[in-house]
């Protein structure tokens, strides 16, 4: 029999392990029961024996995380995504599944909002330790999921409700919440419905001057991937939850120009398009990334090709090269002019017939700029010492 098959027959059936660990974990041996999961996966992962690996640490994460050890579960759903990799396990729904039950066993804690004293402040600074730590655990699983479903068999930028479940997530967990974040992984996903109650939940409680922002924002990172259907859904679903809720829809300039906007991309209009960003600007520079989110919208609508920012740099140091450079070479030729036309008379001698002076200038329009400068000077050089 050869190493592997002894390998392969001295591991036990994985669901021995299970019962042994799940016993382990009751008993409130957390820390010896993670170092028990890590290892036997490890040999497991060894033997080849992928499927009972992925029995192992899924229920070691989700027995972890329903104990509240947040650190110890979210690293065995990080080896289980790392298990499926390893495995070359294709993306599927079934795995997607035990994905979201993974996901949906990490804690979900609101803070504390009312700080009387001393006490109150300590537990609060612990919560948000606390909520940091499951963002971060719970983050890195789903990180790891959403690139593992894009090298195995997802769309290109991994399967759309990872990236749901991960805005959500970082929606309620955050201690500093990053909206542009959170938007970044809703557009990726395939429910702008949801979105749109993220976005009216945010908007019941952000300063007055950021609700149009998170709105804009949210409509043109649609847009810049190509994405109009989601962008329209997404703005009627929030005029219908706010409606429902009595709420007030915001009505600034930049609302105006996201929907003038998108009934724009509904037909060929770059003219238009150019006309509202110029009308709409001082709205559009309130937040920085806006102009850029339109290029990309200007790209994938009208095909409008972006300028490369290192080309436009250095377009533009060529540019002021080449102007010093006619502008040195013609002030050495008219200067040469009016000392009796010395590149005449040396042209002239040496090639021992006429030849006028524009000769020189064959030089400068081959944009040889450099050799043309030093063989002037060098003529200049030697009508100077004769």
């Amino acid at each position: 029999m050869s190493r592997e098959k002894l390998r392969r027959a001295a591991l036990p059936p994985v669901q021995e392990n299970i019962d042994k660990l799940e016993k382990a974990i009751n008993e409130g041996n957390f820390y010896g029961a993670q170092q028990m999961y890590k290892s036997i996966s490890a040999r497991y992962v060894s033997a080849e024996r992928y499927s009972e690996a992925l029995d192992l640490l899924e229920s070691g994460a989700c027995l972890q995380l329903k104990h509240g050890q947040v650190t110890c579960g979210a690293e065995l759903a990080v080896l289980f995504v790392d298990t499926l990799v390893k495995g070359k396990i294709p993306y599927n729904e079934d795995i997607l599944d035990r994905v979201r039950k993974i996901y949906e066993v990490f804690p979900k804690v609101p803070l504390p909002s009312n700080m009387s004293d001393d006490e109150d402040a300590r537990e609060f600074t612990e919560a948000l330790g606390a909520a940091k730590t499951r963002l971060e655990g719970c983050s890195s699983f789903l990180r790891a999921a959403i690139k593992w479903s894009a090298e195995f068999g997802a769309s290109r930028n991994g399967d759309p409700q990872l990236h749901a479940m991960l805005a959500e997530y970082i929606y309620s967990e955050s201690t500093e919440l990053n909206m542009a974040k959170v938007s970044y992984y809703f557009v990726r996903g395939n429910n702008p419905k949801k979105f749109a109650s993220t976005l009216v939940n945010f908007m019941s409680k952000c300063y007055p001057d950021e609700d149009d922002i998170a709105i804009a924002r949210a409509v043109l990172m649609y847009l810049s991937m190509g994405n109009l259907r989601d962008a329209n859904c997404l703005m009627n679903e929030l005029k219908r939850q706010v409606e429902s809720q009595e709420l007030d829809f915001p009505e600034s300039d930049l609302v105006q120009f996201i929907t003038f906007l998108l009934l724009t991309l509904e037909r060929d209009a770059l003219p238009l398009f150019n006309m509202l960003r110029v009308n709409y600007k001082s709205s559009i520079d309130r937040e920085p990334a806006f102009n850029e989110l339109l290029d990309e919208i200007a790209e994938k609508f009208y095909g409008v090709q972006r300028r490369n920012p290192l080309q436009g740099m250095f377009g533009d140091l060529f540019k002021v090269i080449i102007n010093i450079s006619v502008h040195l070479l013609f002030s050495i030729i008219r200067n040469s002019w009016h000392r009796k036309t010395i590149l005449y008379r040396i042209i002239s001698k040496n090639q021992k017939h006429s030849l006028r002076p524009p000769c020189a200038m064959q030089l400068v329009c081959s944009y040889n700029f450099p050799a043309t400068y030093s063989y002037l000077k060098w003529k200049l050089d030697q009508l100077t010492r004769t």
